[in-house]
């Protein structure tokens, strides 16, 4: 059974294939003319143990920590 989640960047990504979640990393966010725009967050995530089946998501922390708690409520309803 397939478990969509939406990803910050627009895309989508089965959650029922997530076979892990990296640590959530802050860094400096730029804006076009190379000024600190505060923070942004990015997480690792694999849905396989191969380097091209995982993927780094970007966002701010809300979009980040609900991707996160969106994934962990679809492995944890299994």
């Amino acid at each position: 059974m397939q478990r969509w989640v939406r990803l910050p960047q627009g895309g989508f990504l089965d959650a029922s294939h997530v076979i892990f979640i990296g640590k959530i990393e802050s860094f400096a966010k730029l804006d076009d003319e190379g000024h600190a725009a505060g923070l942004d967050y990015a997480v690792a995530i694999g849905t396989s143990l191969s380097r091209d089946q995982q993927i780094m998501i970007t966002g701010t922390k809300e979009e980040i920590g609900t991707l996160v708690r969106q994934i962990l409520g679809q492995a944890a309803a299994q």
